[in-house]
């Protein structure tokens, strides 16, 4: 039973791999987040009901022409969180769908994450939270923002479970501000969306000398069967809300992020203890290897 658990994983890692036209190296794939749950993501792709394309038409999820129509409501509200300077990298290393990309200029404000609350969205945007509220296929939702010189490095997302829309609110309306899934460009303009699978690789990019900022939601996923869909629901309620990351205090983190916020807290102290002594840290390092392996080997 091991070994037929481990051919359907890797099966299902390949899978992902070679979907598309654009691939990251092999030996990448098999280390990517994603393949944690390449099993779920196969058989979220082969339920699908609608195109497992890069791009996909926003008339597939009717819905979001609700966002579309209120895309002035949404953008002045976000243009309060940026005046605030409330749209910001997470300032406790507590979200680990997004810390690598903190560090290429990459900003965020939370309006929603599947079923864990967030006070301060509610309090700071409530018009475009109740609009949300009113678009259950809508699991997650942020105002994203992206400064001149920013990027996002190639990646695919880790879920299948969800699609992903962006509503431009105010970008630089250039060809230089883009978004490229699968090796195809689309650039983004103020009022306009775009639905794309996030887990085709893509990388974004901003070479003008404009900010830009986007509504940015995961989007259910619409299956075959009314079981898939209750499978894709409780995937969500249950292990995507546990990576939810706060906006501050008052918001809820998620079981996943506490880990991720604790494991830096550790790695902060690892690395005093490295710069303090190398030497000491070398054996130490050494004696807890070799502890994990006699441990192992008694099992």
């Amino acid at each position: 039973m091991k070994w037929l658990i481990l051919v359907i994983w890797l099966a299902s890692i390949l899978f992902a791999h070679f979907r598309g036209r654009v691939r990251l190296r092999l030996s990448r794939q098999l280390l990517d987040q994603s393949a944690l749950l390449a099993p779920v993501n196969a058989f979220m792709v082969l339920c699908s009901r609608v195109p497992t394309t890069p791009y996909l038409p926003s008339r597939e999820i009717p819905e979001l022409q609700m966002l579309d129509d209120n895309w002035e409501v949404i953008r002045d509200e976000a243009l309060k969180m940026a005046e605030l300077r409330r749209i910001k990298a997470a300032e406790k290393h507590d979200d680990i769908g997004f810390n690598s990309f903190f560090k290429y200029g990459w900003k965020r404000f939370y309006l929603k994450w599947y079923d864990a609350r967030h006070p301060s969205a509610e309090e700071l945007c409530p018009r475009t939270v109740a609009i949300l509220k009113g678009l259950p296929k809508v699991k997650a939702a942020m105002f994203a923002e992206l400064p001149p010189g920013g990027k996002l490095n190639k990646h695919r997302d880790p879920f299948a479970g969800s699609l992903r829309y962006h509503l431009g609110l105010t970008t630089p309306n250039d060809d230089r501000c883009h978004i490229i899934v699968d090796g195809e460009p689309y650039s983004w303009r103020d009022g306009e969306s775009v639905v794309f699978d996030e887990t085709y690789v893509h990388e974004a990019h901003n070479r003008s000398d404009a900010n830009r900022i986007i509504l940015f939601c995961d989007i259910e996923r619409p299956l075959k069967w009314r079981w898939a869909e209750a499978f894709n629901r409780w995937f969500g309620r249950v292990v995507m809300s546990a990576a939810s990351s706060p906006n501050d205090g008052g918001d809820q983190t998620g079981a996943i992020n506490k880990l991720t916020h604790a494991h830096w807290v550790i790695d902060q102290k690892r690395k005093q203890f490295k710069a303090w002594n190398r030497t000491v840290y070398k054996i130490a390092k050494v004696v807890l290897i070799a502890l994990v392996v006699v441990g192992f080997l008694a099992l």
